[in-house]
């Protein structure tokens, strides 16, 4: 695969044909990296995009077969439960993010990333830029995000390892109790 450039002009207002056509092109590739910056053209303000892609990418992810001989990973098998858990929390705020950004999710972070996010459990911006691929940008803008789900994840592993330690019963126990 080669990598390769695409340039957008974005009006500021949204639902614009250009917006649909960037969000086509979008989702039919292996997106590496998003620079904007605001621009003028024709005496209006406007989003100046650049988009670094990967040439070749949308047709190995539109071959269904090709996916299966690649060997799509599921990160259930591969990851503990308490991990699991919390990569499933780090989707969802991905997505969020995603939404937010007008991206597609893996643009914020591959499923590979947010695995070993859930594996690290980085509690600052520099161990979450340890993560392969994971540079300043995309730490500047979705790290705080990622990071408080990883630090709720971490203080409710470290309440319910505190209320065995102490021996209280957890929210099951304690309304099962027969007095």
């Amino acid at each position: 695969m080669k990598l390769q450039y695409a340039a957008f002009m974005l009006p500021l207002h949204s639902g614009s044909a250009e917006q649909e056509e960037l969000n086509r092109f979008l989702r039919g590739r292996r997106v590496v990296q998003v620079r904007k910056e605001l621009a003028a053209q024709d005496g209006s303000t406007c989003w100046a995009l650049l988009v670094e892609y990967l040439d070749g990418a949308e047709k190995a992810a539109a071959d269904p077969a090709k996916n299966l001989a690649r060997g799509k990973l599921d990160y259930k098998e591969i990851l503990d439960p308490k991990d699991f858990a919390l990569f499933s929390k780090l989707r969802e705020a991905r997505k969020k993010l995603a939404e937010e950004n007008g991206l597609p999710v893996y643009a914020v972070c591959t499923n590979e990333q947010l695995a070993e996010v859930a594996k690290r459990r980085p509690k600052t911006l520099a161990g979450f830029m340890q993560i392969d691929g994971i540079g300043q940008g995309k730490a500047d803008r979705y790290a705080p995000a990622l990071l408080e789900c990883v630090a709720s994840a971490s203080a409710s592993a470290s309440g319910e390892a505190a209320a065995e330690k102490s021996g209280e019963p957890d929210e099951a126990q304690a309304g099962d109790a027969v007095f």
